[in-house]
């Protein structure tokens, strides 16, 4: 979760399980790579910026029935450093957005609505 200006960043997913849903940008840590680590490398690949102050805040657990899917999501917040928002991977998203918390796109994914049942927003 990517903060700035008391808003959070989130893209609407495409090619994938829950086409059309926001979520936040999101990372696959590489083999050994912490999550910092991962944070720092993924945010720039996906998104062009870069962040700074990094720390975990909660996971949920995401059960996807009708995929037949099960994962633990880790979520990391920060905040935004530099950089200009750029499309970098059209065949993952369709476009970018910030949004203030309380006033979040529909429909959002799932481990999104997850996490806003744990009230930790």
């Amino acid at each position: 979760m990517i903060l700035k200006d008391n808003k959070v960043l989130l893209w609407k997913r495409k090619n994938s399980h829950w086409d059309g849903t926001w979520w936040f940008p999101w990372w696959h840590l590489e083999f050994w790579e912490s999550w910092e680590e991962c944070a720092i490398r993924e945010t720039l690949e996906e998104t062009g910026i870069s962040i700074k102050g990094i720390w975990h805040f909660a996971t949920t657990n995401d059960i996807f029935e009708k995929e037949n899917k099960h994962y633990v999501t880790v979520y990391i917040k920060c905040e935004y450093k530099s950089g200009k928002l750029t499309l970098m991977e059209p065949d993952k998203y369709t476009e970018w957005d910030w949004f203030k918390v309380n006033n979040l796109p529909q429909p959002l994914f799932l481990p999104v609505e997850n996490l806003l049942k744990q009230k930790v927003l």
